[in-house]
């Protein structure tokens, strides 16, 4: 069966692709700094660098990736932007949540992993809203590490180092989310 699509809709699908390309890049630079962070010193600066460099491959890679053929056009659910909104919204609430709740309890060191299970928590329906698939990986694989920098917390280990094994894993997984939506 084959398919036909009009101009407009493969326009959109491009401008979501590169929008998602650009947020995501962004936001593994984000992640790397916090997970660098963790880390002793040139870490930090390591971090910062590598993640600079790993977003400029990424957006290049992003913007060579959606100026070609589109190969699979998205198909949006009704009122697919109204949905994204008010996950948006629910994402930043949860955000601005944990920030609260971690300093009012005097458990700084769970902001970090707390904010990584609503980042992944957030691409669940963000999958489907965009008719991305790439998004469930992400989804999954934040929600994984956030699991994970939990229960290096429950065991005792350092801020630092669960801040580091959330927060430099988490950018790799966004700047390689970038490019599969790129291709896509």
């Amino acid at each position: 069966m084959t398919m036909t699509v009009d101009a407009a809709c493969l326009t959109l699908t491009r401008t979501l692709r590169r929008r998602g390309v650009v947020v995501l890049s962004v936001f593994g630079v984000v992640w790397a700094l916090a997970g660098g962070s963790g880390l002793p010193a040139p870490g930090p600066v390591v971090a910062g660098v590598l993640g600079a460099v790993l977003a400029g491959a990424t957006l290049a890679a992003g913007f060579r990736g959606t100026a070609g053929e589109v190969t699979r056009p998205v198909r949006l659910p009704e009122r697919w932007n109204r949905g994204i909104g008010i996950v948006n919204a629910a994402e930043a609430a949860a955000i601005v949540g944990v920030i609260a709740g971690s300093n009012a309890s005097g458990h700084p060191e769970w902001i970090p992993v707390g904010i990584c299970l609503a980042v992944g928590l957030h691409f669940f329906p963000l999958a489907r809203l965009y008719d991305q698939r790439q998004y469930g990986w992400v989804a999954v694989v934040l929600t994984a590490l956030a699991v994970l920098g939990a229960a290096l917390l429950a065991a005792g280990v350092s801020a630092e180092s669960a801040r580091a094994a959330v927060g430099l894993p988490a950018a790799l997984a966004l700047f390689g989310t970038a490019v599969l939506v790129a291709r896509d």
